[in-house]
């Protein structure tokens, strides 16, 4: 897990992007569940996750927009 940068996700398609932001999703999920269940204690993951699922969704709205 990693911070996105800007730079590698402007040369994707939106499709690209969806698909994207729905493995952010499905990973929030599984860090929220391990965190429940005292499995995982990454406290730090979950902003970087809720950051890069921003950075996604602006990033959709730029290019439906047909700015990017």
């Amino acid at each position: 897990m990693k911070d996105l940068k800007t730079s590698e996700i402007s040369d994707k398609t939106v499709p690209e992007l969806e698909e994207m932001l729905n493995q952010e999703r499905a990973a929030l999920y599984k860090a929220r569940r391990d965190l429940v269940f005292r499995q995982h204690l990454d406290t730090a993951g979950l902003k970087v996750r809720r950051h890069n699922m921003a950075r996604i969704l602006g990033m959709i709205s730029e290019k439906k927009r047909g700015k990017g």
